[in-house]
């Protein structure tokens, strides 16, 4: 059985709770669109990609991943619901 609670302040909840809700947060890089220049297109584009993939291998999985793309999930209780709605930045 699955068990649901205030991610927080741990009040229980349940599955079909109306005073249950899911808060999603996304944060990802807001990159400009690459611009590539027709010279660049016909090149040999594979040491640059090794030096990439060099780096990609010795870094820190969750560093790489924080600096792209996060996806948090959060159950919250309705006065927690509230509190996060007044002052979603805390």
């Amino acid at each position: 059985m699955i068990r649901f609670e205030c991610d927080k302040c741990g009040t229980p909840l349940t599955p079909n709770d109306t005073g249950r809700f899911i808060l999603k947060i996304e944060a990802y890089a807001a990159a400009s669109p690459v611009d590539i220049a027709a010279a660049d297109a016909g090149g040999d584009t594979s040491e640059q990609i090794r030096r990439i993939i060099d780096g990609l291998t010795n870094a820190d999985p969750d560093l790489v991943e924080d600096q792209t793309y996060r996806m948090l999930q959060f159950d919250l209780c309705a006065a927690c619901h509230r509190a996060y709605l007044a002052n979603p930045l805390g």
